[in-house]
């Protein structure tokens, strides 16, 4: 068995591993790094490029895991694309969204590469896009190798927790088997209950670190920390004062939307207009509309109709008054330039009524990063278009993860008792606290951190 990690770079980045498991080559994910612009943020392709890849699998359809999967299939033609049947209704959307956005970029920031897929080109792969259940085992191995006698292994999704769709990946060959976690979440949220990794068992296991330099403070609970929100949002419309929740279209828009449907449901908020963006609609639509296949809370839940969702105009967020208590749950999360969250953060930072609420990662070397990073009456520089700003806002940050905390990966890595660990998709600091803790908790499991581009025989 062969793994390849094909990330361009030693963090989070553009998660892509190519397994070589008996004959056979599996590409688990097909990313885009978030902090790179043109071909400098896809996978390393051109490493394999000249393998034959028999299937793609998709882990979930955040971009850092799927937004070069058309690229990929160019380098592998011959390639089916398998992912969870809850993914499949969202792909096609996440992909033509970025063409949109490669586009404007291009455009705006004069990134010539851009876009790097057309929408052509995504509504001719999408032929090849198979949806399977969770717990389905499914061949994937390529026709002509099935019928020279070679044996196929299979593979099969498991709920990992952390965005609709969102899957570990279980491959079993004849005699080894590989657990690829992809993002996994095991607490339950406001909508997604946790990962349904309990069973799993596996000779090696690749894992996501993100959350491995953050411990959990003492006494933190979830619970607590969405109440913590609910009363921040209660101090603010008291004041008439608007909020700005930056969030990312896919997963944390949904869940809290619904905390304020809770909440308007309990009569703590009154029913009034929630302003989203574009694209958090269609994957709020799709959130209800799947509910019936998705392992959730409050399955009757229908956000649409719980609340009065209105989505932000083009330019929109430049004009409207910030006063009588508005709330914005919109994109981007890291307000990027020329995103109506970026453009409303820079209306509302100077204004003490108004109140910016974090309810995710923001880089710190993005907008929303550099926002976070600010202390009251600090005067910073938030972007290019905005220049420098004086922070007057109320800004809290909440730890509403869909993340799993590095106690539980340590956990989950004691639960599976692999032969090998493999670390990935985390910062530095993140996988070498992981690796530590494995070696001391369990010195007979290898741990290995492949670097970018790295293959290693497990």
């Amino acid at each position: 068995m062969k793994i390849a990690n094909l990330n361009p770079d030693s963090d989070i980045g553009a998660s892509a591993w190519l397994l070589e498991l008996e004959g056979h080559r599996l590409l688990m994910d097909a990313g885009t790094h978030p902090k790179r612009d043109g071909r400098a943020s896809l996978p390393l392709y051109d490493l394999i490029k000249k393998e034959e890849v028999d299937a793609i699998a998709v882990s979930h359809c955040h971009h850092d895991h799927v937004g070069s999967l058309p690229v990929a299939m160019r380098h592998f033609p011959k390639a089916h694309v398998l992912m969870s049947e809850l993914s499949y209704f969202l792909i096609e959307r996440v992909l033509h969204n970025s063409v949109n956005v490669m586009t404007r970029q291009r455009d705006e920031a004069g990134i010539k590469e851009y876009p790097l897929y057309s929408h052509d080109e995504v509504d001719e792969i999408a032929a090849l896009f198979q949806g399977f259940k969770y717990n389905r085992e499914v061949e994937w191995a390529a026709f002509q190798k099935t019928r020279a006698g070679m044996a196929s292994p299979t593979l099969e999704f498991y709920d990992a927790g952390h965005a609709l769709g969102s899957a570990g990946i279980m491959v079993r060959g004849q005699k080894e088997t590989v657990f690829y976690t992809g993002d996994v979440s095991f607490g339950d949220q406001t909508i997604l209950k946790g990962a349904r990794f309990e069973d799993v068992k596996a000779d090696v296991l690749i894992m996501e670190t993100t959350r491995g330099n953050r411990a959990v403070p003492a006494g933190f609970t979830r619970a607590a920390e969405t109440e913590r929100l609910s009363q921040a949002i209660e101090r603010v419309l008291k004041r008439k004062g608007c909020i700005l929740m930056p969030t990312f279209a896919l997963g944390r828009t949904q869940e809290i939307l619904a905390q304020l449907a809770l909440l308007t449901r309990s009569g703590r908020l009154k029913h009034q207009p929630i302003y989203i963006g574009g694209l958090g609609r269609v994957f709020t639509e799709i959130y209800d509309l799947e509910s019936h296949r998705t392992h959730r809370q409050h399955s009757s839940l229908q956000l649409r109709e719980a609340l009065n969702l209105i989505v932000l105009e083009k330019g929109q967020a430049e004009k409207m008054k910030l006063s009588g208590g508005r709330i914005f749950v919109i994109t981007a999360g890291m307000m990027s330039e020329n995103t109506a969250a970026h453009d409303l953060a820079a209306r509302m930072i100077g204004d003490e009524r108004q109140a910016i609420f974090f309810v995710g990662y923001a880089d710190p070397d993005t907008p929303g990063g550099r926002l976070k990073a600010a202390k009251p009456g600090e005067t910073f520089m938030f972007s290019g278009s905005a220049g420098e700003v004086t922070r007057r806002c109320e800004l809290e940050d909440f730890d509403l993860t869909a993340h799993a905390n590095r106690d539980e990966l340590l956990d989950f890595v004691g639960r599976v008792s692999p032969r090998t660990v493999l670390l990935g998709h985390g910062e530095e600091d993140s996988r070498q606290w992981i690796e530590e803790q494995i070696r001391i908790r369990h010195p007979k499991i290898k741990v290995i951190q492949p670097g970018p581009g790295k293959i290693v025989e497990v």
